[in-house]
């Protein structure tokens, strides 16, 4: 199935992503800091990823619902990559106690089962392993994002993943001055947009029917952004973005939980 390429997944390749991608590749290479032995990526995405995290492992399993492009076996040289085309949850075909560590940038928020989703993450880590997850602060968001089932607040986020391991540890991504001048911009294009909104119908209806105009005017005002904002947009880094302690100021949740 070829890959339905909605704002939901993030392009290294078009300009307009470079706000949400930089932050992206961020989580990446936290990540590759933290993980070793055999790991699991659930949500290749684009697949640039793949990388940065395979050099740092035994093997790389990494899953998406949509055929990527990825050859298993290459990447870095080393021969450790493995791609499977599936749908979760369940994590079909996967051992119990067979990863060091699982790896899901901006997924749990897509999925309707949750609870089944981290059950399944848990059934698959070794004893000690360690889930690196992250997801929207809810509290940042600037509007309703219909494809997302639910977003999460710090302890929402922290209470369901204490539901199936026996610690989680509560780091977001933060921004800097160029981060925030961009969110502000941001934020005020989007309300000049759902100002129009009077019945308040982004909250009214049901999330799929919005899928589709949300998508198309997000993208719209991504490229408006670029237009008005180049140098800004252009010139954001991995570096204008940090991990730190969570609050209600991030724009991400990067959470870190270990099963017992």
């Amino acid at each position: 199935m070829k890959i339905l390429q909605t704002a939901e997944r993030v392009s290294q390749k078009d300009h307009s992503d470079n706000y949400v991608y930089q932050r992206s590749l961020l989580a990446y290479l936290e990540a590759a800091k933290l993980i070793s032995g055999r790991v699991l990526e659930i949500g290749t995405g684009s697949g640039y990823g793949v990388e940065i995290i395979a050099p740092h492992t035994e093997e790389f399993v990494t899953i998406d619902k949509y055929q990527t492009g990825i050859d298993n076996g290459s990447t870095a040289g080393k021969g450790n990559v493995k791609f499977i085309q599936m749908n979760v949850p369940p994590l079909h075909g996967i051992s119990s106690n067979s990863f060091d560590f699982v790896i899901t940038f901006q997924v749990i928020e897509h999925i309707q089962n949750d609870g089944l989703f981290l059950k399944e993450i848990n059934r698959v880590l070794k004893s000690g392993g360690k889930l690196i997850v992250t997801t929207p602060n809810k509290k940042m968001s600037l509007t309703r994002n219909p494809w997302h089932i639910r977003e999460y607040t710090i302890p929402e986020l922290e209470k369901l993943l204490l539901s199936h391991f026996k610690k989680a540890e509560k780091l977001g991504v933060f921004g800097n001055e160029s981060i925030m001048d961009y969110y502000i911009k941001n934020k005020a294009s989007v309300k000049r947009i759902t100002r129009f909104d009077v019945f308040n119908l982004q909250y009214r209806l049901p999330r799929q029917l919005l899928q589709i105009p949300y998508d198309i005017l997000n993208r719209l005002n991504r490229k408006k952004l670029l237009k008005s904002n180049t140098e800004l947009v252009t010139g954001i880094t991995h570096e204008d973005y940090n991990i730190r302690e969570a609050d209600d100021s991030c724009f991400d949740l990067f959470f870190i939980a270990e099963k017992e």
